[in-house]
């Protein structure tokens, strides 16, 4: 009888062990696989955010191309080299043109609210860190903060007080050409040359930094697709 009770006794202990333990895996692996339904979810998210950003930096550095070719086409005018009059209104536009950042962080702020360490690999955690904390906050303040690239306030006033005053118009006000040479004094002259070399450096340093960025976005879209697949 004793035997009997303690086998009855251990039987129903493993059965309830085995029970407690199925229980608690079932639970466990349902709460992962959530998690990872979560990550796989927010990554996308992320990974869509990064296309758009990409698309814009794009934009962006076709932007910079105009600004580096308005400085050259103003380079001209300042050295009295003949310039093709159709390209003045464009180039006028763009050369003291502010820029701002457009940066879509709906995704990794998601992923700040849900916790970074849903994101089971180390690499990409860093890598969207990186690029968020580091790299997206460096840009924006370089963009839009840097004293040094508010062109239309610290550029524009010196060199269209140089060169306006010999723009032509239409009728209706619209600018169609600019009558050449326009003489300036050396003094002036060297002032606006000053001006239009530090509006160069200042988009080519513009322009390396998007190139980077854009470098760094494919490398993590890449990265993401290899856990979203």
């Amino acid at each position: 009888m004793k035997i009997k009770n303690i086998k009855k006794y251990i039987y129903e202990f493993l059965s309830v062990f085995f029970a407690v333990t199925f229980a608690f895996l079932l639970d466990s692996w349902n709460q992962n696989k959530n998690q990872r339904l979560t990550e796989k979810t927010i990554l996308k998210e992320i990974y869509n955010g990064l296309e758009r950003d990409s698309i814009d930096l794009h934009n962006d550095e076709l932007a910079m191309q105009y600004n580096l070719k308005a400085v050259d086409y103003f380079r001209k005018i300042v050295n009295n080299v003949e310039v093709d009059n159709d390209s003045l209104a464009t180039y006028y536009f763009y050369l003291t043109r502010d820029a701002v950042t457009i940066q879509n962080t709906s995704g990794y702020e998601t992923l700040k609210s849900v916790g970074l360490e849903i994101i089971e690999n180390d690499s990409l955690r860093k890598a969207i860190i990186d690029l968020y904390e580091v790299r997206y906050k460096l840009y924006q303040k370089f963009t839009e903060e840097y004293d040094e690239n508010k062109y239309m306030r610290n550029y524009f006033a010196t060199i269209n007080n140089s060169i306006a005053p010999n723009f032509k118009y239409d009728p209706r006000g619209n600018i169609i050409g600019i009558e050449q040479p326009i003489n300036l004094e050396e003094e002036e002259k060297n002032t606006v040359l000053s001006y239009l070399w530090r509006l160069q450096v200042n988009r080519m340093d513009r322009e390396g930094a998007i190139k980077g960025n854009k470098v760094k976005i494919g490398e993590i879209r890449a990265f993401i697709s290899e856990h979203i697949e």
